[in-house]
């Protein structure tokens, strides 16, 4: 099974360039994520939040990132560009997954998806191969793209795909033989990697025309390294009768056959195949999902950006619509917005239900460094931001609970003082202890260790001063209670 921890490069799609968020150290780990600014306004569901920041000038912290509810860190995973970030259900356990790869100008990558269990093994490595065409020509180890990569309740991973090709766009002003992007979605056997259905957009273009595309083709566009992308496909999930795909650049969602023919398309300018009632417009979307199908009709919610990067209309919202298949109608349910804190979106971002019982959701800004919680009344509960606006973005974050006992020790940084040393104590990703013990050894390999000091676990990293420790080495014990759960190795100093 392949690593999961190379090193992976990006071109940031973010309107402000490079910069160097805000970041938090430690002595026991070489982290430098960005700090989480937690604005606490109500009660918010339990969780952990699930973040891939990039777009700061150092790599250090651009990673898979865990925080609790106050804004400590719970657990960063390798430097890598990463996207998806969060807890699914495989074989009815939980497992943490994400894409990690490189990104490219146009706002799509080519990478591979990890599964996770809960001490932080590999389970899974999930790739794509096959006769696909870069900008450059190059041969990708895997061609997922970092859209989607979506557990389905069969045991499968639903992921999108990118491909390049020739195409006749004299139907939008182009030429017969320009380059385009064409959409695509596979899914995949997690347990032997191969593909079990596969869909491109380009091959359903009687239903879904390029004239349709709100992505207007000029410029330089057109060229192998300048693509167009009438699609842009986003998001992936099933339903009873086979899929619904979004495809943002068409502000609609198409709901296919299994043999991906497509039944309806609502449409958030005009409805689409529906008769839009009250407020039921969206435009340039994310996170599209599919609740309480049944014969007559299901409820879709999504994350409304409102905005590209040129063209900026109204305040994102995240949107809830029932769809009636039977009387041909989408009504608006719910429209999530801060009044307090308008945002414009210009890409990225995602709409997570939290429960259906207090209607609470949870949505990542994508763009604009921030993530919200809505209680069900649509009130603000928490906030919190991780850098600066248009200048760090997550792709999607998530609230999830998530307990974990890593399968590595935990880490002791000893550092001697005037009055004798302070130990610092950190254990990347467990969730579950809650106090340390401090030991004094008589060399690295001592079993009958003297306990010298304990401490109440604080945030990532616990610090505690010791005066006079008897000897030269030090091991630290992780606890749930009285029970351990982690020790690590003896350290001298």
């Amino acid at each position: 099974m392949a690593p999961w921890w190379y090193t992976a490069s990006s071109t940031l799609l973010l309107s402000m360039g490079a910069f160097a968020w805000p970041y938090s150290t430690y002595t026991s780990m070489p982290f430098q994520p960005p700090t989480l600014e937690i604005n606490q306004t109500g009660v918010s569901d339990p969780g952990y939040i699930f973040l891939g920041p990039r777009g700061a000038v150092q790599s250090a912290g651009q990673a898979a990132l865990i925080y609790d509810n106050v804004g400590n860190l719970v657990y960063e995973g390798p430097e890598e560009v990463t996207a998806n970030f969060r807890v699914q259900t495989l074989n009815g356990s939980d497992v943490i997954t994400f894409w990690a790869g490189d990104m490219m100008d146009l706002g799509y990558g080519y990478g591979t998806v990890h599964i996770l269990d809960n001490t932080y093994r590999e389970i899974h490595t999930i790739t794509l191969t096959g006769a696909f065409v870069t900008p450059d020509n190059s041969t990708k180890d895997s061609y997922i793209d970092l859209h989607e990569s979506h557990i389905t309740p069969r045991d499968t991973l639903l992921v999108t795909a990118y491909n390049l090709t020739q195409h006749d766009l004299t139907s939008i002003g182009g030429n017969s033989s320009d380059w385009m992007l064409d959409s695509h979605f596979y899914e995949i056997d997690i347990y032997t990697n191969e593909i079990l259905n596969s869909w491109s957009a380009l091959d359903h273009e009687e239903a879904i025309p390029l004239t349709s595309s709100h992505q207007k083709l000029g410029g330089d566009v057109g060229t192998q390294d300048a693509p167009y992308d009438a699609y842009h496909i986003n998001a992936i999930t099933t339903t009873n009768n086979g899929y619904l795909v979004s495809l943002r650049h068409m502000w609609s969602g198409y709901y296919l056959f299994h043999n991906g023919t497509v039944m309806w398309q609502v449409d958030g300018e005009d409805g689409g195949d529906f008769e839009q009632v009250g407020n039921a417009n969206f435009s340039w979307q994310h996170d599209m999902r599919v609740y309480n199908e049944t014969d007559s009709g299901l409820v879709l919610d999504l994350f409304n950006n409102a905005n590209t990067p040129s063209d900026q209309e109204s305040a994102t919202t995240g949107v809830s619509l029932a769809i009636d298949t039977v009387n041909k109608k989408v009504t608006g349910l719910r429209s999530l917005s801060d009044p307090n804190d308008p945002i414009h979106s210009v890409s990225q971002g995602s709409y997570q239900v939290l429960s259906e019982t207090d209607n609470h959701v949870f949505m990542d800004y994508g763009s604009i460094s921030k993530v919200k919680e809505y209680d069900g009344d649509g009130n603000v509960v928490f906030s919190a931001q991780f850098g600066e606006d248009n200048a760090v973005a997550s792709y999607r974050g998530y609230r999830f609970p998530w307990s974990a006992t890593p399968f590595w020790k935990p880490s002791v940084v000893v550092q001697r003082t005037d009055e004798g040393a302070t130990i610092f104590m950190s254990w990347n990703g467990a969730t579950n202890y809650d106090n340390w013990v401090i030991y004094s050894a008589t060399s690295e390999d001592s079993v009958n260790n003297e306990q010298i000091s304990s401490a109440q676990r604080t945030g990532f990293e616990t610090a505690v001063n010791v005066t006079s420790p008897p000897t030269n080495y030090i091991q630290v014990v992780a606890r749930q209670g009285n029970a351990i759960l982690g020790t690590s190795e003896t350290v001298s100093f």
